[in-house]
């Protein structure tokens, strides 16, 4: 089992993007359990806090991106995303997906975002 996000890419300041964070190899009723974590982290900064989506579609954000950014879940695809708006160059970096799954922080990859100016 694993979490694989996707979606990063270059984007202007102002620009809009989606990023997926898609469950593989996981049993339906495990990811549907669980809460959904997006972090992030810029060259030169530790990995911070993005959005959180609980089982039941509750959600939280940090504040330096309320209002910006949007987290959902399609628990039927057994997939997670984040609606990135407004960006700033201060959102670039990696996006990662994370959950506790099968008893483990488990991680993905992540998926780099590039803001330009």
């Amino acid at each position: 089992a694993r979490l694989v996000e996707s979606g990063g890419t270059s984007v202007r300041a102002g620009g809009s993007l989606r990023l997926t964070c898609k469950a593989v190899g996981f049993i339906t009723s495990v990811f549907n359990g669980n809460a959904v974590n997006w972090y992030r982290q810029s060259p030169g900064k530790e990995r911070e806090f993005v959005a959180s989506i609980t089982v039941d579609g509750r959600t939280n954000f940090a504040d330096s991106v309320k209002d910006r950014f949007v987290i959902s879940r399609d628990n039927a695809k057994k997939m997670a995303y984040l609606q990135l708006n407004s960006l700033k160059p201060e959102d670039a970096g990696v996006y990662y997906c994370n959950g506790q799954f099968y008893s483990r922080d488990l991680w993905g990859p992540g998926t780099q975002v590039f803001v330009s100016s």
